[in-house]
């Protein structure tokens, strides 16, 4: 076809009015994510929930599921694989994925399966990390978040909050259970009813834990005392529940006699000095004939003299004539909830990798993210865990810097 003196450079076919189509975009990255089967007999949460394998699914992602990982919070194998995972038998297998999901920390045998570039997250207790551990890690050259470390927009801790608030509301609940007649308690419903007196329930510690313990007690009708070092925590606490309560500094002597008088005494406090308790045997023994103390934050260290770390299995023993329930990992008690609550957020941040051209390019553009990672390719870079073991470590700005 010809326009004036000059040859068309389409053809005839090319001019005829053609159906509209759809601009096709790259696709996105497909990585393959790994959910680990927890061998702690004290976990039973699993990272994703069944909706958030779906929406990695959904944005790309391949599932690989370790058979049985999401036993212990009561999903099934089945409900995963409807939604699409890849349910697998051997554990091996899983580590073929680029990014590796469990709740515990890695068992010597799983670090040994790991492959080099790996994401892989986890919790990561700093107080009771040694030397050989990190060190297995850096060796293998992987890129590792702790979710305890894991940030959001407004600088809170996401994960760490969520299982906070799971921890306080639960121990009211477990203070409950261990104050009925059946479990060789004294008998008594927490709370109070009309025409008898309300429990006693004093709350040490008035951060997330400390607030949804005192929302908890609160709401079944106990009598709440709140103590903290920070009297800044105290009036927030104060502002969020809503209503007055008894609050103030902690001061030796009055919490010791306020807590004497309790029924049920929660421990959410940070005691970040170890092996440093702030109430002696002596206290303990003069509480009240079968009253409880629970220990939310044990693993940072007790309260109290007389607390010792328990197991789900084992949970409480009895000291003078009161009950302690020193459990670490209360949320994994309701396993269920908390994997939930840990998947909302867990998969979003996940699912940022699909958007990327690797994973590298997240950790450098998302700073809640880069405050998750402790290993960075096989570099420390936390500095805290350098100090505290011995190694050295390299700020993982400097490193984004120069990537």
């Amino acid at each position: 076809m010809e326009f004036g003196n000059q040859k068309s450079p389409f053809n005839k076919e090319q001019l005829m009015p053609q159906e509209e189509t759809l601009e096709i975009y790259a696709s996105k990255n497909n990585f393959i994510v790994g959910i680990l089967k927890e061998t702690d007999l004290n976990e039973k949460r699993t990272p994703l929930s069944p909706f958030g394998v779906e929406l990695l699914i959904e944005q790309g992602f391949t599932v690989l599921f370790e058979q049985g990982a999401g036993q212990g919070a009561n999903f099934s194998d089945l409900q995963y694989s409807e939604l699409g995972a890849q349910i697998i038998e051997n554990k091996a297998d899983i580590f073929k994925a680029d990014i590796l999901l469990k709740i515990s920390s890695y068992t010597n045998q799983e670090i040994d399966l790991l492959r080099k570039n790996q994401l892989i997250f986890s919790t990561l207790n700093i107080n009771y990390l040694n030397k050989e551990y990190i060190q297995k890690l850096i060796e293998k050259k992987v890129t590792a978040i702790s979710y305890e470390l894991i940030r959001d927009n407004s600088g809170c801790f996401p994960i760490v909050k969520a299982m906070s608030e799971i921890a306080g509301s639960a121990s009211i609940l477990i203070a409950a259970e261990i104050l009925s007649t059946n479990n060789g308690g004294k008998g008594e419903m927490l709370g109070g009813v009309v025409g008898v007196k309300p429990t006693e329930v004093l709350v040490i510690g008035a951060g997330t834990a400390g607030e949804y313990a005192a929302r908890t007690a609160i709401g079944l009708g106990a009598s709440v005392k709140i103590f903290d070092s920070s009297v800044s925590r105290l009036r927030r606490i104060q502002s969020n529940l809503g209503q007055k309560v008894y609050t103030t500094i902690i001061k030796e002597k009055l919490l010791a006699n306020i807590t004497i008088n309790s029924d049920v005494v929660i421990c959410a406090f940070r005691n970040k000095i170890k092996n440093n308790f702030i109430l002696s045997e002596d206290v303990v023994k003069k509480m009240k004939p079968n009253s409880v103390i629970i220990e939310i934050g044990i693993d940072n260290g007790g309260v109290f003299e007389t607390s010792k770390l328990t197991t789900h299995q084992k949970p409480t023993f009895v000291k003078h004539n009161v009950v302690h329930y020193c459990v670490p990992n209360i949320p994994s008690k309701v396993a269920r909830t908390a994997t939930y609550s840990i998947s909302n957020i867990l998969a979003q941040l996940v699912a940022e990798f699909a958007e990327t051209a690797n994973i590298d390019s997240v950790i450098k553009n998302n700073q809640g993210v880069r405050n998750g990672v402790y290993i960075f390719k096989g570099i420390l870079t936390n500095e805290i865990i350098g100090n505290n073991l011995n190694l050295p470590s390299k700020n993982i700005e400097l490193l984004m810097a120069a990537f």
